[in-house]
């Protein structure tokens, strides 16, 4: 299992963008916030790219916010993946593809 080890931020606030915000969780398992402009429509399919990104990178402790302005799923997997490896979390280059 791999884990996070600090606060992190990815991402802006501008239109078709995502700030994803994490944080070690330790005993907590997956805590996921999302607040999307597009939320009614698009929420499960955020919440499940998060959760791929997470399962590729082996985190089952983390807590994210998800602050979407409307991103391109590749957009959102790309923020995910850059908050998380901030945030200590260690990787090969192959499951970052």
């Amino acid at each position: 299992m791999n884990a996070i080890t600090k606060d992190s931020v990815a991402g802006t606030l501008e239109s078709s963008d995502v700030m994803v915000y994490a944080s070690p969780n330790p005993g907590g398992g997956r805590l996921i916030t999302i607040n999307s402009s597009v939320g009614q429509q698009f929420a499960l399919q955020i919440r499940a790219s998060v959760e791929a990104v997470l399962n590729r990178l082996n985190i089952e402790e983390a807590a994210l916010q998800i602050e979407d302005k409307g991103a391109l799923d590749c957009v959102l997997q790309a923020r995910v993946k850059a908050a998380l490896l901030r945030a200590g979390a260690q990787a090969d280059w192959e499951e970052l593809l």
